[in-house]
């Protein structure tokens, strides 16, 4: 059966992350890689109204220099970023129309739903609104992007099922990693019959240079093919998927992803062995086992973010990448209202309820003399 996308190739250009110089996104750069892209086949293309600079930039690197109807563009809207009314919410559309230019958009996104950032999305009624802009021809598919549990996706698709597809963060290193939870989000999805939009193949950058043993696992099943590649494969492997986005930095990155996916079919029995031993050896590497279940938050009476904590020290264990790992603690615990973790009194009722036993004070320590 034929769904959404199914015409689309399977590679997106995500434009979160697009070449810099100066301090300011490079155009010319840009226009470089726009060019190659559609040369190549390739049409879709990823930004936001949140992406600094992004949609500007696409704007003068595709609108103004291709046909319309030669290219389909994404963006999204972010109600929960400094929105009180829902006149500030929805203004971002109109934001987003002015900035690319663009007339419409293909594809237009709920922006990163999840937790208390979905209640935005309720209060300011976004669900009419964004089928009125539909109805209008101001956005011809409508969608959300999600990172939170499959349980509360499959609230939202329960609770909207005119949703015509999902965005969802999957790649093979969190395909069952519990702080994650990318194939369960991935069945909710499938389950509720959306198509799936993929972000975070290479897991923002982090799978271009994986754990040395997984590496060799990679480099030793095809010593020319580069390691991003086998994120971005595993992906766009799936079923239901419109696209697997990438978020390329440079000329070169570009020019790789294009070499592999320009005639993909799929992988290969062999290919997908390879990838289940390259999960085999990440699996491997000691790390925190936690699921996020946050039975320790409910006791905790400093209401300090426990599991992101750990979700971040994990990050710096698997990949060594100390600023990626920064970041993520101040994401997944700021900036989800949390206290960190110098701030326990070590008072033991959060290893109390924890299910698996995890010595969470003593791994509190650990994230506050790694990362803080």
């Amino acid at each position: 059966m034929a769904y959404l996308g199914e015409t689309i190739k399977k590679l997106g250009f995500g434009l979160m992350r697009l070449p810099q110089k100066d301090g300011a996104i490079d155009i010319e750069q840009t226009k470089e890689m726009v060019d190659l892209f559609l040369g190549a086949g390739f049409t879709y293309f990823d930004t936001a109204w949140a992406y600094a600079g992004s949609e500007d930039a696409i704007r003068r690197a595709l609108v103004e220099r291709y046909p319309r109807d030669s290219y389909q563009l994404a963006t999204k809207n972010a109600a929960w970023i400094n929105c009180k009314t829902r006149e500030e919410a929805t203004a971002q559309l109109d934001t987003s129309l002015k900035q690319t230019g663009a007339g419409y958009f293909d594809f237009y996104l709920l922006h990163n739903l999840g937790e208390s950032r979905t209640r935005y999305f309720d209060d300011f009624d976004l669900w009419s609104w964004v089928q009125e802009k539909k109805q209008e021809g101001l956005v011809k598919h409508v969608g959300f992007s999600f990172h939170s549990t499959p349980e509360e996706l499959e609230e939202i698709l329960t609770a909207h099922p005119e949703m015509e597809f999902v965005q969802l963060q999957i790649n093979y290193a969190d395909w069952e990693n519990p702080a994650v939870q990318s194939r369960k989000c991935y069945e909710v999805a499938r389950k509720h019959g959306k198509p799936v939009i993929i972000m975070e193949p290479v897991k923002g950058g982090m799978l271009a240079t994986p754990p040395q043993a997984v590496l060799d696992v990679l480099k030793q099943a095809e010593p020319e093919s580069s390691a991003a590649s086998w994120g971005i494969r595993f992906a766009a492997d799936l079923e239901g998927i419109i696209t697997v986005l990438s978020g390329m930095s440079t000329v070169e990155q570009m020019r790789d992803n294009l070499s592999y996916m320009q005639d993909f079919r799929g992988l290969t029995e062999g290919q997908r062995a390879t990838l289940r031993r390259a999960q085999e050896e990440l699996s491997k590497i000691p790390l925190i086992p936690c699921t996020t279940c946050n039975y320790c938050a409910k006791v905790c009476p400093k209401d300090i973010g426990i599991s992101g904590s750990f979700t971040a020290l994990n990050y710096l264990t698997l990949y060594g990448d100390k600023p990626a790992a920064v970041h993520q603690e101040g994401w997944l615990v700021g900036g989800h209202g949390k206290n960190r973790a110098d701030q326990c009194i070590r008072c033991g009722k959060c290893e109390a309820v924890c299910p698996q036993h995890i010595p969470i004070r003593e791994n509190l320590k650990r994230v506050r003399e790694a990362l803080l």
